[in-house]
């Protein structure tokens, strides 16, 4: 019997079996051999969760509330965007981090991409990395990395890339276009392998001058439970060029978003439908906030003057 045919074990083998522990990469959301897929439409903030996220753990810094205790190696690999961008983006989250690196299409040609969705792809990829895997791989994002030479099922390979990856002990996180119905493109069959899937959503009372701000959904989470998967609503600034993030969850947030419609002239009816909330909710809500003086129109044009969300 050779090592790479597969065999069966015995449950108390496995019992007294030393396994390597999982290490945290960002508490608590990814581990060592995560598999994560972030999802969302074009536009809404992606890329800046992705980079935001790889960041944190090469820096040993934190992100929207999740910790990196130590630097960690990643690696990003980015199949669209220009290499400027991604170095203006870079520039706007602080200190280069020395354990992030980056391979990045706009720098090589359209042959010299390794398509994840092929056999030759994946070994191009593990060739490039040689017996030196990061702790963290994130793919941003799946379409323009893997299936772009034709491949017409490039989940496949794909999938035993990640599960390759897993055993190395390398955590991976794909990021991923939603269709124009919100949900994410092609076979659901993705969701089968991941431990955690994220999806990007605008809030419903978004406005264009809100720029990047979005609520964060927790779809699937293998062994994170509680408040670690309540959904979040985030939203970017940028002051002398550099990225300030602010977040809350949806429940901490609800009370703001109901006093800044109706500074705008909404009633709780029409609150209810505009949030998905129950009627009764945007009632009693609309009771408290004009108890604390946070009704009142405050300009002519009834924007909002929100309190501030927590603060990176």
């Amino acid at each position: 019997m050779t090592d790479d045919l597969p065999h069966l074990i015995l449950a108390r083998d496995l019992m007294a079996a030393e396994l390597p522990r999982r290490q945290l990469l960002l508490d608590p959301l990814l581990t060592t051999k995560s598999l994560a897929l972030l999802y969302g439409p074009r536009g809404h903030g992606k890329t800046f969760v992705a980079m935001g996220i790889a960041w944190a753990v090469a820096s040993g810094a934190s992100f929207l509330g999740w910790r990196a205790d130590t630097p960690r190696h990643v690696a990003y690999l980015d199949g669209e965007m220009a290499a400027g961008d991604i170095r203006d983006r870079l520039a706007m989250l602080g200190p280069v981090p020395d354990k992030l690196e980056l391979m990045l299409a706009d720098l090589g040609t359209f042959t010299s991409t390794p398509d994840l969705g092929t056999e030759r792809g994946v070994l191009e990829l593990c060739a490039l990395f040689g017996n030196r895997f990061p702790d963290l791989m994130v793919i941003d994002n799946l379409a323009s990395l893997a299936g772009f030479r034709g491949n017409p099922d490039p989940w496949r390979h794909l999938q035993r890339f990640l599960m390759m990856m897993r055993r190395l002990e390398t955590a991976v996180l794909v990021v991923h276009h939603a269709n124009k119905q919100g949900l994410q493109r092609g076979t659901s069959r993705r969701e089968d392998l991941v431990d955690l899937v994220m999806a990007i959503r605008r809030p419903a009372d978004y406005r264009q001058s809100d720029g990047a701000r979005f609520e964060l959904h927790f779809e699937k989470a293998r062994s994170l439970y509680g408040p670690a998967i309540d959904p979040i609503e985030a939203q970017l600034s940028v002051t002398d060029g550099r990225a300030q993030w602010s977040w809350g969850t949806l429940e901490e947030r609800e009370p703001d978003r109901v006093a800044a419609l109706l500074r705008d002239g909404l009633n709780p009816n029409q609150i209810a439908r505009e949030l998905g909330m129950s009627k009764s909710k945007a009632y009693r809500l609309r009771a408290q906030l004009e108890a604390q003086g946070l009704t009142a129109r405050t300009n002519p044009k009834g924007e909002a003057n929100d309190r501030p969300l927590l603060t990176a």
